[in-house]
């Protein structure tokens, strides 16, 4: 569906996706080039540290997709944002859904014992950075102004 004057951030896939693929592409990397992140002894550890980020990650982004409902705004980048949301997850991070991302990504990573996947973690921030988040805080500064010029100036974009 076309918006009015393309009020939306012009993003061309959904943003998880670059999370999904870039795991991906590391873990067949793993596969055919096994570098173990974990020894087997240690794994406990390891596999709890991995379901406590997968954990965090997924809480993480679900705070920022419920606070986003409750403002009356939409999560999906396709269509225009209806509210600027500053409270919630988003008083610590502008991008609480993309850092919950990360978190689940590293936590996944940890639980498959997979280096490749996490030396492919800064290539997907890259993109994230350049491909998503660059547009949406366009997009949002075209939109809400000199307000949301102030939130950006006191709130991180990551952590």
């Amino acid at each position: 569906m076309a918006y009015p004057n393309g009020d939306t951030p012009g993003i061309a896939f959904p943003p998880p996706l670059v999370f999904v693929l870039g795991f991906a592409v590391g873990y067949a990397l793993q596969r055919l080039f096994p570098v173990t992140l974990v020894p087997a002894a240690g794994r406990g550890v390891w596999q709890g540290l991995g379901w406590g980020l997968v954990a965090l990650g997924a809480a993480l982004t679900g705070s920022a997709v419920v606070t986003f409902r409750r403002a009356g705004t939409t999560p999906n980048p396709f269509k225009p944002t209806t509210a600027f949301v500053t409270h919630g997850p988003y008083r610590f991070t502008r991008n609480p859904m993309y850092v919950g991302w990360v978190f689940v990504y590293v936590g996944a990573g940890l639980l498959a014992r997979a280096l490749w996947p996490l030396v492919l973690l800064p290539v997907v921030i890259l993109l994230m950075r350049r491909r998503v988040i660059a547009l949406e805080e366009a997009y949002l500064e075209r939109r809400f102004k000199d307000e949301y010029r102030a939130y950006r100036a006191r709130v991180r974009r990551w952590l």
